[in-house]
């Protein structure tokens, strides 16, 4: 396999996992990248830049991260908490009036990034079209009584996350939240990261697709299978669990420029993985004279605000304020490390006690929606390293 890049000495077996992964994983292309106390010390490429495609996966290559974009957004209420802005206890009332509704005047600004808001689905999926156009998902989540009293359980909000985060940014600011990670996260930081693709990046952006599962070879393994309650879960029509996934009716065509362009915070940010471990590495330290989260803001990012049995992914799951948490859903570097997954592959995280940041980037999706074994193959070599 050929791959480029350069790694520092001490993480080569970053590179032979990244190997493994097109040898025996199913890879077809990706990147990944590791920061080490604000210094980069892995950037590697290989495959092919479109999952059905031959073309070389070329160094600046950016691929749709699905919900990996989560983690990253979660950077801006907090950031705006930090300024002074944003009162995380505050009812998400007091800056979004229309949001207090149908049952949800309890429902605090913490909620929304813990995912204990009660609003994971929606009583009418919204169209592409609706999905992206800026109103219709806020006006809809903001209407839609809650299916628990907010703060009292957690659930994974995967679609709608996107139009909680982004009206309520925008309630704040006047700026929709593709717009405020461009100028104050992108810019600063030299980020080729975007919610909200820009036509004259469409040239560098891969298209992702479906692999399928590598079948294990004959005394290679317990091949494992979903638990039957998470099975089922997915199967059903009328679970929270195929409901939140599916808020936007009919699924959207990610390879589409006009659906990247949009601004969906929960799914659709584009990014390389060097930009995916430059943001995370400013979250926990300095980056060339840039720092992210001052001391008390990295420790309600990785504060435990939501634990155990997910209404939405079923499984267990642990959350802070914005990121997924060290667990058996999200089994990251150390107990105190922080980030998010894509569904299907990609990964951004942090440790502040290693001081260890990662991107990964596919555009190969696979089926599971956590812990999907190339990106975890990449964090047992980088613990192994370090």
């Amino acid at each position: 396999m050929d791959v480029q890049g350069t790694v520092a000495e001490g993480f080569e077996p970053v590179r032979e996992a990244f190997i493994r992964n097109f040898e025996a994983r199913g890879e077809r292309g990706a990147a990944v990248a590791v920061y080490r106390d604000g210094v980069k010390v892995v950037d590697l490429w290989g495959g092919v830049r479109d999952v059905d495609g031959t073309e070389p996966w070329a160094v600046d290559t950016a691929q749709v991260v699905r919900s990996a974009t989560k983690g990253v957004a979660a950077a801006v209420p907090l950031l705006l908490h930090q300024r002074g802005q944003l009162d995380l206890d505050a009812p998400v009332g007091t800056y979004w009036p229309e949001f207090k509704g149908a049952g949800k005047e309890r429902a605090l600004v913490r909620h929304l990034l813990s995912h204990r808001a009660g609003v994971p689905v929606l009583d009418r999926a919204l169209t592409v079209e609706e999905a992206a156009d800026g109103t219709s998902g806020a006006r809809a989540v903001a209407a839609q009584a809650p299916a628990w009293e907010p703060g009292t359980d957690h659930g994974y909000h995967a679609q709608t996350y996107s139009w909680l985060l982004s009206e309520l940014v925008r309630r704040v600011t006047g700026r929709t939240i593709g717009r405020w990670t461009a100028e104050e996260l992108a810019r600063p930081l030299g980020l080729d990261l975007w919610i909200g693709a820009p036509a004259e990046e469409a040239h560098r952006i891969g298209r992702i697709g479906p692999v399928e599962e590598p079948p294990t070879a004959a005394g290679g393994g317990l091949k494992l299978r979903p638990k039957r309650s998470v099975a089922e879960a997915y199967r059903d029509p009328e679970s929270l669990t195929r409901r939140a996934f599916g808020a936007i009716h009919p699924l959207p065509d990610e390879n589409d420029p006009l659906y990247r362009a949009a601004e969906l915070p929960a799914s659709n940010g584009i990014s390389t993985a060097r930009a995916l471990a430059r943001f995370y590495a400013a979250t926990i330290g300095e980056v060339d004279g840039h720092r992210l989260f001052a001391p008390a803001t990295l420790t309600l990012a990785r504060t435990e605000e939501s634990a155990g049995p997910d209404r939405v992914l079923v499984v267990g799951t642990r959350f802070g304020l914005g990121y997924m948490l060290h667990g058996p859903a999200s089994p990251l570097l150390g107990p105190g490390s922080f980030g998010h997954p894509g569904r299907g592959g990609s990964l951004g995280l942090a440790d502040p006690e290693s001081g260890i940041a990662l991107g990964y980037v596919t555009n190969g999706m696979r089926k599971g929606v956590t812990a999907d074994p190339r990106a975890q193959a990449l964090v047992r070599a980088v613990r192994s390293a370090t």
